[in-house]
């Protein structure tokens, strides 16, 4: 590897000098009169010409050869000097222009790894398989389901771990296409169908788009008792003014979820947010109705997605925040009996319970 940062080096230093070079070789070169001037008597020559083949009036003639002959007296009077410089100027050029590659490649070797081999896509790819799946990154497991799918075509599984994995990576347009994908295997599924409109919901910035909604009663067509695919079209209902016919269909999925279902709370909460508008908070802030709308906006997705335990963090801590202790209390009892037995995110749900609420 410094062998070949070596070579450009040197490659840089050289052909830099060469330009530099032959530039000033062609700007000391002398500028004689004004290269228009053959141009100037060819228009005269032609004036001449057409007049004599009868195409043109005397007056216009007249007129159009002193116009020609002016403009040849005018380029014949301008000259032009070219710039030369001096030797001293163009030695200093020549350093700068080889000091730079140079002083590239120090700093190279000071704040680089030159020992450090090449890495080629194929090796990396397949000490990321080699690896356990938990230490890996979202885009590191990404380009290992992305292989699992080249070797499985006609799976679809890897296509919905890959859309998984594209959406922590924060591509959601990938993750659509690899849904397609999965889709186009196994049509009937409806969680393929399901998942799907959520990759195009966080395309969208959450917004329940015509595609989402086709993508939502693909999966109710599929399974009627979709509980994300209902969840989010009542929800697109509500925002497009629908409130009433959203609600019902809310209140008509919380009674088909179980007793213990840790999604009961948070849809609970969403349905009171709508049909008794938001709860006073104490010590408004300004700025607090975009923020509580963006704490909705959580609450309702971990309804739907309840298996994110990041999620539920930020959810305690938002409401922490807000100063609302008792939508803190209730996600932090659903995050804590979801995640009994992980202590690592038990802590970070305490921790994000004891944030101090805005001031």
């Amino acid at each position: 590897m410094i062998v070949f940062w070596i070579a450009v080096g040197v490659i840089s230093a050289a052909v830099a000098g060469l330009i530099l070079r032959r530039a000033a070789r062609a700007a000391a070169t002398p500028q004689g009169a004004d290269s228009t001037l053959p141009l100037y008597r060819r228009q005269l020559a032609e004036i001449d010409e057409l007049a004599d083949r009868g195409l043109i009036a005397a007056d216009e003639r007249r007129s159009a050869h002193a116009e020609a002959a002016r403009r040849l007296l005018s380029a014949a009077e301008t000259t032009e000097t070219g710039w030369v410089p001096g030797a001293d100027r163009r030695r200093g050029l020549v350093l700068l222009a080889g000091l730079a590659p140079v002083a590239a490649l120090a700093l190279y070797l000071v704040v680089g790894s030159p020992g450090y081999g090449d890495r080629p896509q194929a090796q990396r790819l397949a000490q990321w398989r080699a690896m356990p799946p938990t230490q890996l990154d979202a885009p590191q497991m990404a380009a290992v389901l992305r292989a699992v799918t080249a070797e499985r075509p006609g799976d679809p599984e890897p296509y919905r771990f890959l859309s998984i994995a594209e959406m922590a990576s924060g591509d959601p347009a990938a993750a659509a296409r690899a849904l397609r994908q999965a889709i186009g295997l196994a049509p009937e599924r409806a969680d393929l169908w399901e998942s799907l409109g959520e990759a195009l919901m966080m395309e969208a910035d959450g917004e329940v788009t015509q595609q989402a909604a086709a993508a939502f009663q693909r999966a109710l067509e599929q399974d009627p008792q979709a509980h994300a695919a209902r969840f989010h079209l009542a929800r697109g209902q509500i925002e497009a003014g629908e409130v009433e016919t959203g609600l019902a269909r809310w209140r008509a999925l919380l009674a088909d979820l179980p007793a213990d279902d840790p999604r009961r709370p948070v849809l609970q909460a969403a349905i009171a947010d709508v049909a008794e508008g938001p709860r006073p908070k104490p010590a408004p802030q300004v700025g607090a109705p975009e923020i509580q709308a963006m704490v909705d906006g959580l609450a309702a997705r971990l309804a739907a997605e309840p298996d994110d335990p990041e999620g539920w963090v930020r959810l305690v801590r938002s409401y922490a925040v807000l100063g609302d202790v008792a939508s803190r209390d209730s996600a932090l009892a659903v995050a804590r009996a979801r995640y009994a037995n992980d202590a690592q995110i038990l802590s970070q749900l305490a921790q994000a319970a004891a944030t101090e609420p805005m001031r």
